[in-house]
């Protein structure tokens, strides 16, 4: 019999005991509590010296536990419906038999377990006042897609050339719809009314292509700052690129892990222009009070799933008829008009072997070349001359610098 461990075990209980009965008798104030310190401290004692004396001896004493909980229920349920207080003497019993065999992990639970008890009312309000109804919907069904559909999916290609796997592209249909429920959350928490930056950048997640052309037509109606236009759809890119990386990730972390360093320069390169261009205009408009109210789109996400199925299968058709820079000239060619589909399909072509890792590299290269060609006549044709200007050379510098690196640091 180790007494060191039996004392720890009995202090451990004690303290999550105490904690948690303090939290219950802190939230009722001066109003009579149905288990406070004294009991939840007694209860954890009694769950670690009943665990002592084997399963049957702690089955027993939760039961008769759970059976004082009820009477307690049924004594004060007309001045309290709520069961948390009775759920936690049960909790609190086996906090205390768990700290017989991990202290550290009972602990640990303990303190989650105050936590949650004292964050009612911060809970109460984050679900009846800040979530809406459409918000909470999307964040099941973002669960539904990632922890119930995706598990059901064949991991095998389903193609005659294998290429189309379909859980990878769900996996590409969860990133998107994550990132977008990411971005509506941080722009609900820092407020739309920060400006064009962050309404910019958050919108990229969504489609970068549709910013660049949105902030032109701010911008030519006089509705912002030139300046301050052109550095939101270049943050806006900022974040397409940001979705590039963790796609080719996704898809193929070999070719992330060679590429990162030209992901992070082209980045900089983007920050830097956009910077110059907030510089000039420290006063920019403010954007609407509150962002759009689906925190995104599932046919959004089921379409660029698609597209980079189709983009797949045409870029390895294009490779076996025309070899390497035949995959490369198909996805370069997509680029123009969805560049996470194109930078799949090159991702794709480099984890089969399809491509070497430094043919994929510079691949992704020519790939944000392209986007940055149409994206450049996007920008002179919905925001005019100067608008242009401004986001072709943040746009030329992200590719230039990606290339840069990609010259300097061969994989």
């Amino acid at each position: 019999m180790d007494w060191g461990e039996i004392v720890k075990a009995l202090g451990t209980a004690l303290g999550i005991g105490l904690l948690v009965g303090a939290v219950r008798e802190r939230q009722h104030g001066d109003h009579p509590v149905v288990a406070g310190m004294r009991t939840h401290a007694l209860l954890a004692l009694l769950g670690a010296v009943a665990s002592s004396f084997g399963t049957a001896t702690f089955a027993t004493t939760l039961a008769a536990v759970a059976l004082f909980a009820a009477a307690s229920y049924h004594a004060t349920r007309a001045e309290d419906p709520g069961l948390t207080g009775e759920v936690a003497m049960l909790v609190s019993v086996m906090l205390g038999g768990l700290a017989r065999e991990s202290t550290a992990l009972a602990a640990g639970l303990g303190v989650v377990v105050a936590l949650l008890l004292w964050a009612k009312e911060p809970l109460r309000r984050f679900s009846r006042e800040l979530v809406s109804e459409r918000e909470l919907q999307d964040a099941l069904l973002l669960a539904a897609a990632a922890l119930v559909v995706l598990p059901l999916l064949p991991t095998g290609a389903i193609d005659p050339w294998g290429v189309v796997q379909p859980a990878v592209l769900w996996r590409l249909v969860v990133l998107v719809m994550a990132v977008g429920m990411l971005g509506h959350i941080a722009l609900r928490a820092v407020g739309a009314r920060r400006g064009l930056p962050v309404a910019g950048f958050f919108s990229g997640f969504a489609s970068s292509t549709a910013a660049v052309a949105g902030y032109g037509q701010l911008a030519r109606t006089q509705s912002a700052p030139v300046p301050a236009a052109a550095a939101a759809a270049l943050l806006a890119n900022l974040a397409s690129l940001l979705l590039l990386a963790a796609v080719v990730g996704a898809v193929s972390p070999l070719l992330l892990r060679a590429s990162a360093w030209s992901f992070a320069a082209g980045a900089l390169g983007l920050l830097a222009v956009a910077a110059t261009g907030l510089h000039r205009t420290r006063d920019a408009p403010t954007m609407p009070a509150a962002p759009q109210a689906r925190a995104f789109h599932l046919t959004h996400a089921l379409a660029v799933a698609a597209l980079i199925a189709v983009v797949m299968l045409v870029s390895e058709a294009m490779r076996r008829w025309f070899g390497d820079a035949g995959a490369l000239a198909a996805a370069a060619l997509a680029a123009l008009a969805e560049l996470q589909a194109a930078g799949a399909s090159v991702a794709r072509l480099a984890g089969t072997g399809g491509l070497d890792i430094t043919h994929a590299r510079w691949g992704l290269v020519a790939l944000l070349a392209a986007s940055a060609l149409s994206k450049s006549v996007l920008a002179f044709a919905s925001g005019g001359a100067r608008y242009g200007r401004i986001v072709c050379t943040g746009l030329v510098a992200m590719v230039a610098a990606a290339a840069l690196v990609a010259w300097l640091a061969p994989a």
